[in-house]
Order: structure tokens, then sequence, then C-alpha cells
């Protein structure tokens, strides 16, 4: 089989700990390059068996023997390097969020396009099967008409003086870094997008970055949708699908990877109640995904579009949080 070859864009702790194990388990992809800006490149590349390292992203990225990178910098860094990327012509898989604003993921997106590259934002957790399980069972009238959506993704940032979560000149903040799992959770369950957004945030005094956000949605299609995130909390990663008859509740949303890859659905009615385990490796379901549409042109479950529109929404809970009023959107047009 066709294998796409996969440069790694920094030796960031997701890297090394979740996709670059994912693509040595992928049938259709392998690893040829790490970069990072320092020598310590040579020890990593070597202790996981990666056959080329690079002390540089110019070199990475300069490679004609690579098909594909994956970039995990920090938020601040990604516009740059996927456009360097995309103009080396590399196909591009980029953390979330994909950008610092709207306007720059379009801007990315459109050379991606130029290029004739693949792009797709790293929201990971949807490749996992519970979540098509959930529209089944959504579309399947068993807890009635949806009338609201709930998710919380959380934890406890232990050590701040040094994490760039922390800084906002780097895109720091829990709005960016789980938030951004929320909208796109809401947007996906629901297929609709946000008219008004309200949002009311916690700003650390000192770092000047969103600790916690709490969120209000009305959607296009008159469901009502409620999200917080924080890094002053216990760890929660999780949704909840609110209708006229039952509710579905999935507890391991956004990281099943913490449960052996096992995602739970409880689904409640009047006096009922089930459970539902399906079980997906998260990150290898990603690569094979992206790899696949690399190798044969076939659609990616994460659009451009929809990046560009999570991005938007995004751009309004900040915009919401400063003036505390409801922020109205409109995605036929700029909104």
């Amino acid at each position: 089989m066709k294998k796409v070859r996969w440069g790694i864009i920094s030796t960031a702790n997701i890297a090394q700990s979740q996709l670059i194990p994912a693509i040595f388990r992928a049938e259709n992809a392998e690893v040829s390059a790490i970069a990072s800006r320092s020598n310590k490149v040579h020890a990593i590349a070597s202790r996981l068996n990666i056959p080329k390292a690079y002390e540089s992203y110019e070199e990475i990225v300069a490679d004609p023997a690579i098909d594909a990178v994956y970039i995990p910098l920090p938020n601040h860094l990604h516009k740059e390097w996927v456009l360097k990327a995309a103009a080396a012509g590399k196909h591009i898989l980029c953390e979330k969020p994909a950008a610092l604003t709207a306007a720059d993921a379009e801007g990315m997106i459109a050379t991606c396009q130029s290029a004739g590259v693949k792009f797709m934002e790293g929201f990971m957790y949807q490749l996992h099967p519970q979540h098509a399980r959930v529209k089944e069972i959504m579309a399947s009238g068993e807890i009635g008409d949806v009338k609201l959506i709930r998710s919380s993704h959380s934890f406890y940032l232990e050590n701040r003086v040094k994490d760039i979560r922390m800084d906002k000149s780097m895109g720091g903040g829990a709005l960016y870094d789980l938030g951004c799992y929320c909208i796109q959770a809401v947007r996906h369950l629901s297929e609709a997008e946000p008219v008004e957004v309200h949002a009311v945030s916690e700003i650390d005094a000192a770092a000047g970055v969103d600790m916690s956000a709490s969120v209000n949605l009305k959607l296009d299609n008159g469901i009502a949708a409620i999200f917080d995130c924080s890094f002053d909390m216990a760890s929660r990663n999780e949704y909840e699908v609110i209708g006229t008859k039952g509710t579905i509740k999935v507890p391991y949303a956004f990281r099943p990877d913490i449960n052996a890859g096992v995602g739970v659905i409880v689904v409640e009615t009047a006096g009922s109640s089930r459970k539902e385990e399906i079980h997906g490796d998260l990150y290898r379901l990603e690569v094979e995904h992206f790899s696949s549409a690399v190798l044969s042109g076939s659609p990616l479950a994460i659009t451009a579009d929809s990046t560009i529109r999570n991005m938007r929404v995004l751009d309004a809970c900040f915009e919401a949080s400063k003036t505390t009023k409801a922020i109205s959107m409109d995605f036929k047009g700029k909104g």
C-alpha cells in the first residue's frame, strides 16, 4: 500500500506522545522527518525511530521526500508555517485552533487551495465513531426534538508560570485551547450555525488571557447551545444533547483516549437508561483519514469552510466577552 510520508514541524509533546505513535500505527502513513529549532531533535528522532531530523522548520518544509506536514506549533505560529508549507506543496494537518482570527484562517486556506494542497484543522475527536452514533440516535427521534446542546471542556492548569497557554501573544487562553472544541461539537451535532453569541470570560489580571468562559449560542435552526471552558476547573470533556423525550450524554466526547479509546454514550428516556460503548483509536483514525484524502482525493471530515466558520464564532466569543453584549452573526454574509 502506498503511504503518505509525514514531516513533523515541532517536537511538541502532542506530536511525540500522540501523533507520531499514531502514524506508526496507521496503515497508509509513515514518519519521514521531524524538525525543531534546536539540536535536541536528533535525540528525539533517534528515540522515536524517525529517519531524518532537522534543526530548522525551513529544512523540513523544503524536503522533497515529504508529502504532508503536521503542525503542532503554538497558535500564533500556525499562519506562518501553513503558508510556507503550502508554498512548498505540502499537505497540512494543523492543530486547533487553525489561526488566531477568521480572517487569518481565510487567507491560509485560500493559499492552500491555490497551491492545490489539502488542509485540515486537527479536531481529532470528530473522527471517533461515537459521534456518528450520537447523530444516528438524534436522527432516529428517540430523544424527540432536540432543544438544547450543552458542552464542557476544562482542566486545572497546574504550572502556569511557563505554560504557553498563559501567553496572550502566543494565542493563549481557554477559548482558543478548549472552547474551540465545544463550538465545533455544537456546530457538528446540530448541523446549524450561531445567529447570536453571548459570552462571559474570567481574565487573568497578570497574563491577560481568559481562564474561563461561559457562552450561550442561539442557532439558526432554533436549537439553543451552552458551553463552558476553563483552566480553573476539574477535568471534563463532555457534551449532552437534550430533546423533548430524552437526553444523550457523552462523557468522553473530546478525549476518549483517556478512557482507553472507548467512547461512552448514555441515552436516557422516560423510565429507561442505556449505555453504549464504542471503541476507536482516535489519533490513528485522524492520521488515516487525512492520509487517505491525500492519496485518493477523498473529502475531509473537517472542511475548510467549517474551519473558517468555527473561527468566526471564536471571534464573536472574544468580542462578546469584551463588550458584554450579544453579538449577532449571519453566515450567509460576513456577519
